[in-house]
């Protein structure tokens, strides 16, 4: 998973649409689905990036344990490349429960 793929994927929320649905009270059901179901996608094609990502780390290690390894650069590149993803994952999925739990302290 990679930072400009996150990014890219939040970019379609629009300001305004957003302010309209927490105005109208999400009256809208159909809306809501079609939002819901974005946001599941990106968030289940971000954890299988990130499983792939820690997939390939664990082949490159074992490549390199085993000796079957090629080339030494872009094994150890991978496992940085996880080991990073990983790390942006767990700070993503910090934020989110860190805003819901504001939202949740809000008193109405």
């Amino acid at each position: 998973m990679k930072l400009t793929e996150v990014t890219n994927s939040f970019s379609g929320i629009n300001k305004n649409s957003l302010l309209n649905s927490v105005i109208s009270g999400g009256d809208n059901p159909q809306n809501q689905q079609s939002n819901s179901e974005s946001f599941a996608q990106i968030l289940k094609q971000s954890v299988n990036e990130v499983n792939n990502s820690q997939v390939q780390a664990y082949n490159a290690m074992e490549d390199i344990a085993t000796g079957k390894v090629q080339n030494l650069q872009e094994a150890v590149q991978k496992i940085e490349e996880a080991e990073l993803s990983l790390k942006l994952g767990l700070e993503v999925k910090n934020k989110a429960l860190s805003a819901y739990k504001q939202v949740m302290a809000m008193q109405i």
